[in-house]
C-alpha cells in the first residue's frame, strides 16, 4: 500500500515557479526546481525539506527525465555514485520510499525498468525552462524581439545556480545568446555582460558575433574589428578552421557600417488595435518589395509602419518630416543608414548619393522605412523606384497621405480604429492623466466617434480630461464635429481637435508651443527655454497636456500638432527662427575649438543629436542672414568632415555661395573660403583671398582643405599659430613632403612628433591619420610585422570617430602587411570581405590585393583579371587612390613580364611610374623602376636613380 503523504490528493497544473525565487502562490500544487540546488516546495509555495544529498539526487534523476521511465541502474549512479551499497536496489527502494512521503500519491510509479515520476512537467523548472527557451527561440525568428526577450528573460530567470547536465548548460548559454539577439534587435545590448561571456566562453562564435555588433552599434568598429581578428586567431590556432558565416557575416557588417543604421523610435505608449493592419501590411510585404500605408494625419500611420517593421530582421528608420524638398531625400536615407562620405583622408570630390545608396545596398537585406512621404512624395518616388530597380534585397515601408506611384507599388489604406479599439484607447489615456475617473462607455465611444476614431483626436480628447469632465469633453467636441466636413473630412476633425487644444492653452504656453515648431527633430530643455524666451515649467504644461513628447531629454511635438504650430506663427515666424539659428551657432562656434581637442567624441556627440535643427539652421540663414550662414557653415565644417556627412551640407553650401557671389563680408574671409572650397566655387577669389591675408588662421584645416584643390604657393607659415594642433599639422605636412621625396629617416621622424603632438591634444583624426602614414613609413622601411602594429592602432582611433570607409581601406593595408609576412589565407579573408563593400577606394585596392595574391600563387589568368577589375573600379580621387591606381598598374606589369610580353610589361610600368612622379610619390614611382629594371634594381637603388634622373628635392 502506497505510504500517506501530507500532500497526497494534491493534483498537478501548468503553473510554473516564478523567476529567480522560490513560489509564493497557493495553488494545491508542489513544484520542483532541479536549475540550481535542488529544491521541492508545497502548495503553499513554502520549501518542503528533502533531507541530504541523496534524496535530492533522486529527485532530480527522476525530475529531469518526467514522464519517461528511469532505470534502476542510473538511479543506483545518481545517488551513489561510484561507491553503491552492496544491495544497491534496496537501498534504493528505500529512498524512493522517503521521496514518495514528500510527494502526492502516486507521483512515483514503479516500473518495470525502474521508477517514474508523473508530475505535470510545468511544475518543473528545467522543463519550465525549455518551453520558453523555445518560444522565445520561435518569437525571435519571426522578428517579435520584445516578447521574445520577455520570454527568454523569464526562462533564464528560473535558473538559481549550475547546471544540473551539460546539455541543460548549453541550453541556458543559447538561451543567453537568444535574449542578446533580442537586446540588439531592441537596441539595448549590454557590453559589459558580452565581453565577460565571450572571455569565458571563447570558442562560442555566435557571442563573438553579437559582441562585434554591439561594439559597431556604440562607434566602437575598431574594437569590434579587433574582436573578429582575435576570434580568427583563436579558431585558427586551436581548430585551424576558419571563422563561421555567421561571425564572417557580423565582420563584413562592420565594414558596412550595418550597424550605425537608424533604429525604429522607442515607444512611448502602448499600442492598442490595429491587429488586422499589421497582418495586412506583413502580407503585403511579403508579396511587394514597395508597400504604402496612406491616411489622413493623426490616423496613426507612423505607429503602424513602425509595429509591423518590429517583425523584420534588419530595419532602418528615416524621417521626411523635416526635409525642405525632395532632393534631400537620398541624403536623409544616407543619414538614417549611417553611410559617411569617403574616409577621413579623401579628397574633394564627392560621389552622387544615390549611386552612393545603390552601392551600400546592393547586397543588403534590409527594410527601409520612409516616413512622412507626402510633402516630398516626388523625391521619395523617385529614390524608391531607383533603389528596387539597383538592389534586389531592399525592401520600402512608406507612409504617406497619397500614394507614391511607382509600378508595383502595394497600397495599405489606413482607416479608423475600430470601435472597441477605440474605447479602449481612450480608456488607456484617460486613466493616464486622471486615474480612478469613472467612465461611461456609451459617452466614450460618442466622443471616438466625433473624432472620426483617429488615435491622435482620441489621445488630445482624453488628455482634455485633466481639466473637464466627460460630458464636457463630449459637448464640446460635438460642436467641433458640425463645421465644414467637405474637404478631407477626417483631417478637418483633427485639425479641430487640436485647435480646440491650442485654445485651451494660456497665453505662455501657446508662445512656447508656436516658437517651439521650429525646432527640427527636436530640442532639449535648455535649448527650449532659450529660443522659446519662457521658463521650463511652461514647457512641462504643454507635455501634461499631450501637445509635447519627452523623450531621452528632448522635446518634440507629433508632425500633426507641429504643423498646426507653425501656422500660428504669422509674423513671429522670422523672429522665432532667427532666435533658433542664434542658438545654434552659438553652440557650433561653442564646439568647432574643441573638436581638435580631447573632448572631440563629447562635442561630436552634442553636434551629432542637434544635427537636423543645426542643417534647418543653416537653411534658413542662406535664404534671410547670408552672413550668419557663413559662420554656421564655417563652423560645422569640421563636424561634417569628422562625421563623414559632407556631401549632406554641401547642396546648401552651393547654395549659398550662389547667393554671396564673390562679395566677401567684413571678417569673414575664413568662412567664405572654408564654404567657397567645399561648395567648389568661387576658387579665383580664394586663391587672391589666402594670397593676401597674412593672418594666423582660426580654421587651420582650410589648409588641408586647399590642398585638396589649390596650390601651395598661398600658404605661409603666417597662416599657422603655435598651438600644438598646428603644430602637430605642419609636422604631418613635413612627414608627408619628406615621404614623397623617400626620405623615410626623416618622414619617420616628423610623423613620430607629429603623433605626440596630436596625442597631446587629443584629436583622433590627426592620431589617426600620422599613425596611418607611419605604418606606410614601416612597410616601406621592410617591417610589415610593425606596419602591422600600428595600422592596428589606427584602426582602434578611426573605430572611435565610426569612420568605417578608412576602417576597410586601413583593412587593405593590414591585409598587404600579412601577405608579406606569409598569412595568405588571413589576407585573402580580408580582402574578400573589404571587396564585399562595395565602395572606392577600398573596392579598387581589396580586388588589387586578391590579384596579388593570385599572381603569387602562380594563377596569372586569375591575377590579370582582378588587376583588370581593380582598375576599371578606380575613380581618381586623393592622394591615396592614385596610389592604389599605381599599383594595381605594377601589378599588370608583373603579370605581362611572367608571360613574357616584356612590351606590354614596359607599357604598365612606365605608366605607374608617371603617374606617381605626377603625384611627387617617389616611393611608388620606386617600384615601377623596379619592375622596368627587371627586378635587377633594389627599392633603393630605383629611388636613387629617379633622384638623379626625374626630380630634385621638393
Amino acid at each position: 500500500m502506497a505510504s500517506t503523504s501530507p500532500l497526497s490528493a494534491v493534483r498537478t497544473s501548468n503553473s510554473i515557479v516564478p523567476p529567480a525565487g522560490q513560489p509564493t502562490r497557493q495553488n494545491g500544487r508542489v513544484r520542483i526546481g532541479v536549475l540550481g540546488a535542488v529544491e521541492l516546495w508545497g502548495p503553499d509555495g513554502s520549501p518542503v525539506p528533502l533531507g541530504g544529498p541523496r534524496p535530492r539526487a533522486l529527485l532530480a534523476a527522476l525530475a529531469l527525465s518526467v514522464g519517461r521511465p528511469v532505470p534502476f541502474d542510473q538511479l543506483v549512479d545518481a545517488v551513489y555514485g561510484e561507491e553503491p551499497p552492496g544491495n544497491a536496489q534496496h537501498a534504493l527502494q528505500s529512498q524512493v520510499s522517503r521521496l514518495r512521503a514528500l510527494l502526492p500519491d502516486g507521483t512515483v510509479v514503479r516500473h518495470p525498468v525502474g521508477y517514474l515520476l508523473t508530475i505535470d512537467p510545468a511544475e518543473i523548472d528545467a522543463h519550465r525552462f525549455e518551453l520558453l527557451a523555445t518560444s522565445g527561440r520561435e518569437l525571435l525568428s519571426v522578428g517579435d524581439h520584445a516578447n521574445a526577450r520577455k520570454a527568454l528573460t523569464e526562462a533564464l530567470g528560473l535558473w538559481r545556480g549550475p547546471a544540473p547536465t551539460v546539455r541543460l548548460d548549453d541550453l541556458r548559454l543559447s538561451a543567453v545568446e537568444d535574449r542578446i539577439e533580442a537586446d540588439l534587435a531592441l537596441g539595448r545590448p549590454d557590453l559589459a555582460e558580452l565581453r565577460q561571456l565571450s572571455s569565458e566562453h571563447p570558442y562560442r562564435e555566435r557571442l563573438r558575433g553579437q559582441l562585434m555588433r554591439a561594439l559597431a552599434a556604440t562607434g566602437r568598429q575598431a574594437e569590434a574589428l579587433a574582436t573578429f581578428d582575435d576570434a580568427r586567431r583563436t579558431l585558427a590556432d586551436e581548430f585551424g578552421a576558419d571563422p563561421s558565416a555567421e561571425l564572417a557575416d557580423a565582420h563584413l557588417a562592420v565594414l558596412r557600417g550595418t550597424n550605425p543604421a537608424r533604429p525604429l523610435p522607442a515607444q512611448l505608449t502602448s499600442f492598442v488595435g490595429r491587429d488586422n493592419e499589421i497582418r495586412q501590411v506583413t502580407a503585403a510585404l511579403e508579396r511587394s518589395r514597395l508597400v504604402t500605408i496612406i491616411g489622413p494625419g493623426g490616423a496613426g500611420k507612423t505607429r503602424l509602419s513602425i509595429e509591423s517593421a518590429r517583425r523584420m530582421p534588419e530595419v532602418c528608420f528615416v524621417e521626411l518630416a523635416e526635409l525642405g524638398d525632395g532632393a534631400q531625400v537620398p541624403q536623409a536615407v544616407i543619414a538614417a543608414l549611417g553611410i559617411r562620405d569617403a574616409g577621413l583622408f579623401a579628397g574633394h570630390e564627392l560621389p552622387d548619393p544615390v549611386a552612393r545608396l545603390v552601392s551600400s545596398l546592393a547586397d543588403r537585406r534590409i527594410l527601409l522605412v520612409l516616413d512622412n512621404c507626402e510633402h516630398v512624395v516626388d523625391g521619395a518616388a523617385r529614390l524608391a523606384r531607383q533603389l528596387l530597380a539597383g538592389c534586389e534585397g531592399v525592401r520600402i515601408l512608406a507612409t504617406s497621405r497619397e500614394a507614391l506611384g511607382v509600378t508595383g507599388e502595394s497600397l495599405c489604406p489606413l482607416p479608423p480604429l475600430a470601435a472597441p479599439d477605440t474605447i479602449r484607447l481612450f480608456e488607456e489615456r484617460a486613466h493616464a492623466v486622471r486615474p480612478g475617473y469613472g467612465l461611461d462607455l456609451d459617452t466614450v465611444g460618442r466622443i471616438c466617434a466625433a473624432v472620426d476614431g483617429l488615435p491622435l483626436g482620441i489621445e488630445l480628447a482624453a488628455a482634455r480630461l485633466r481639466a473637464f469632465e466627460l460630458d464636457e469633453v463630449e459637448a464640446r467636441l460635438r460642436k467641433l464635429s458640425h463645421g465644414d466636413r467637405t474637404a478631407e473630412p477626417r483631417h478637418q476633425t483633427l485639425r479641430a481637435v487640436v485647435a480646440w487644444s491650442w485654445d485651451l492653452l494660456d497665453e505662455d504656453e501657446r508662445t512656447m508651443a508656436k516658437r517651439l515648431s521650429v525646432f527640427a527633430g527636436g530640442a532639449t530643455l535648455s535649448a527650449a527655454e532659450e529660443v522659446c524666451g519662457l521658463p521650463a515649467d511652461v514647457l512641462a504644461g504643454l507635455v501634461d497636456k499631450s501637445l509635447v513628447e519627452v523623450s531621452g531629454g528632448r522635446y518634440r511635438m507629433l508632425e500633426t500638432v507641429r504643423a498646426f504650430c507653425v501656422d500660428q506663427l504669422g509674423d513671429e515666424e522670422e523672429q522665432a527662427r532667427r532666435s533658433h539659428a542664434a542658438y545654434f551657432l552659438r553652440l557650433a562656434e561653442e564646439a568647432e575649438p574643441r573638436l581638435r581637442t580631447g573632448e572631440q567624441l563629447a562635442w561630436l556627440a552634442k553636434l551629432t543629436a542637434e544635427h537636423a535643427n543645426l542643417m534647418a539652421a543653416l537653411r534658413w540663414a542662406i535664404g534671410a542672414d547670408p552672413e550668419s550662414a557663413l559662420r554656421l557653415a564655417a563652423n560645422t565644417a569640421w563636424y561634417l568632415y569628422l562625421r563623414g556627412l559632407r556631401s549632406e551640407g554641401l547642396p546648401l553650401l552651393v547654395g549659398l555661395m550662389e547667393a554671396v557671389g564673390e562679395r566677401v563680408p567684413e571678417g569673414l574671409v575664413e568662412e567664405y573660403a572654408l564654404c567657397a572650397i567645399s561648395a567648389d566655387l568661387h576658387l579665383d577669389r580664394v586663391t587672391e583671398l589666402m594670397r593676401d591675408y597674412g593672418r594666423t588662421l582660426r580654421f587651420p584645416y582650410l589648409v588641408m582643405l586647399w590642398a585638396s584643390i589649390g596650390t601651395a604657393e598661398v600658404i605661409t607659415m603666417a597662416m599657422f599659430g603655435d598651438d600644438p594642433w598646428s603644430r602637430a599639422f605642419l609636422e604631418t605636412a613635413e612627414g608627408l613632403r619628406t615621404l614623397y621625396y623617400a626620405d623615410l629617416a626623416a618622414s619617420r621622424a616628423a610623423f613620430e612628433q607629429a603623433l605626440g603632438s596630436f596625442r597631446e591634444v587629443g584629436d583622433r583624426w590627426g592620431i589617426a591619420n600620422t599613425l596611418d602614414q607611419l605604418a606606410g613609413v614601416a612597410a616601406l622601411e621592410g617591417d610589415p610585422v610593425a606596419s602591422l602594429a600600428l595600422a592596428d592602432e589606427a584602426l582602434k582611433v578611426i573605430g572611435e570617430l565610426g569612420d568605417v570607409e578608412d576602417a576597410a581601406e586601413l583593412q587593405c593595408r593590414r591585409a598587404d602587411n600579412l601577405l608579406r609576412i606569409g598569412e595568405v589565407a588571413a589576407a585573402r579573408a580580408v580582402y574578400e570581405r573589404v571587396a564585399e563593400l562595395g565602395t572606392p577606394p577600398a573596392l579598387a585596392a581589396a580586388h588589387r590585393g586578391l590579384g596579388e595574391i593570385a599572381r603569387l600563387a602562380g594563377d596569372l589568368d586569375t591575377a590579370r583579371e582582378l588587376y583588370g577589375r581593380a582598375l576599371s573600379e578606380y575613380r581618381p580621387g586623393p592622394i591615396i587612390a592614385a596610389e592604389i591606381r599605381a599599383r594595381i598598374l605594377c601589378g599588370l606589369g608583373a603579370v605581362a613580364a611572367a608571360v613574357g610580353d616584356a612590351d606590354r610589361a614596359r607599357e604598365h610600368y612606365q605608366q605607374a611610374r608617371d603617374e606617381a612622379l605626377a603625384r611627387l610619390n617617389l616611393p611608388i614611382a620606386a617600384f615601377a623602376e623596379q619592375g622596368l629594371s627587371g627586378g635587377e634594381l633594389s627599392w633603393d637603388q630605383a629611388v636613387h636613380r629617379l633622384r638623379e634622373h626625374f626630380v630634385s628635392p621638393w
